[in-house]
């Protein structure tokens, strides 16, 4: 089990604020309820029992999945449908030290994608590798993962700043490193086309305020728009950084090394969505793509409290609706663009510290999501 489990038993991020005013009637999943918003039923109530797809343990014992992305096209070693899964921790349960990202087939074969156990001596991560929830598949199968290490025995890193975004090509080589004073512990991220090649939205962990060799224990940190020029034959790289989001809170934590904003969520209309763990909220970002000025945490709020209970994987449902992973309650909660918390539902029973990423099922547009408790991938599948 992973050690944020056993630290959110202990002690939640945020406790529950109260019952959230949901509509309708129950449904057959466990802990379900509903707001009937005209005929469109909420996309968390289609969806059956949750079921395990496959272990994410690879052959070197990491644990603690974290990131999930969905492969769009197959190219090189990636299969279109197939699931990556980004590691945290090591066998040996510490933090911020994981090296994989497995692979996993809709009939739930697995293999190791990639196991990065080194940076290239022309390149930089500051402070080492320890993939995060940052997982994305760029146009031409390149693949970019996030990374925030831990120090000795699991401290935070005392480099500034700190972490990268690690690009692997399709076959699970390195084929660049990013770093720079605006990436720092990239926690999570999602990725938009634009038209010079793709946007990557990164949602940092971290800052050092108080200068290079400070260790603070909590502190603002950002959230940045990282243009990417793709081409034919070439390896990515960054046309520019600009920060879009300022203000969120981070909180160093001994067991599950930092609670600091996770789930990041575009919609067609450009808004960029965060799940604000600490403050038990989704945060507006509006006109992410073009916006030059950040807008600071609280400005926006899009949904609060509720059925909310420490957010922290969050993606756009097939209906268009938020869904948004619960990290004290092995809950997952639905919520309209009117901000309505429109569907509750169980996906793992007294789950706290199991959920984090999630993604669509592709094919049958179900719910893909880690379960850090049993060191897996689940599926819960429209009926």
């Amino acid at each position: 089990m992973g050690t944020l489990a056993n630290w959110a038993r202990r002690t939640p991020i945020v406790a529950l604020l109260g019952a959230v005013a949901l509509l309708g009637g129950s449904t057959a999943i466990a802990g379900a309820t509903q707001e009937r918003a005209g005929a469109r039923s909420a996309f968390l109530t289609t969806l059956g029992k949750p079921r395990q797809l496959a272990s994410t343990v690879p052959a070197s014992g990491d644990v603690n999945p974290y990131g999930v992305a969905v492969v769009p096209a197959t190219v090189g070693a990636l299969v279109k449908g197939d699931v990556l899964v980004s590691n945290f921790n090591d066998k040996s349960n510490v933090q911020g030290t994981g090296t994989t990202i497995m692979q996993i087939a809709p009939n739930g074969r697995v293999r190791t994608f990639a196991d990065i156990k080194a940076i290239p001596a022309a390149a930089s991560c500051p402070g080492g590798i320890g993939l995060t929830t940052a997982l994305a598949i760029l146009p031409g199968g390149w693949v970019v993962v996030g990374s925030l290490p831990s120090g000795a025995g699991g401290a935070l890193p005392t480099v500034n700043p700190a972490g990268c975004l690690i690009v692997l090509n399709s076959r699970g080589a390195i084929g660049a490193v990013w770093s720079n004073a605006s990436i720092d512990g990239p926690w999570d991220l999602t990725v938009a086309p634009a038209p010079a090649g793709a946007d990557l939205f990164v949602a940092n962990a971290l800052s050092r305020p108080k200068g290079p060799n400070d260790v603070p224990t909590v502190g603002n940190c950002t959230v940045v728009r990282i243009a990417v020029s793709l081409g034919a034959g070439r390896t990515p790289h960054i046309i520019s950084t600009t920060v879009i989001g300022s203000k969120f809170i981070w909180r160093a934590n001994k067991t599950a090394l930092i609670q600091a904003p996770t789930g990041v969520a575009l919609n067609d209309s450009g808004t960029l969505y965060v799940a604000e763990t600490l403050r038990n909220r989704i945060t507006k970002i509006p006109d992410a793509m073009t916006r030059t000025t950040p807008v600071a945490d609280g400005t926006s709020t899009l949904s609060s409290g509720g059925a909310l209970n420490g957010p922290l994987g969050l993606l756009v449902a097939p209906n268009g609706d938020l869904v948004a992973m619960n990290g004290n309650d092995g809950n997952a909660v639905e919520i309209n663009t009117r901000g309505q918390q429109v569907a509750k539902v169980t996906l793992i029973a007294n789950g706290a510290g199991d959920l984090f990423g999630a993604a669509i099922e592709p094919g049958s547009q179900g719910l893909l999501f880690v379960n850090d408790g049993s060191n897996a991938m689940d599926v819960a599948s429209r009926r």
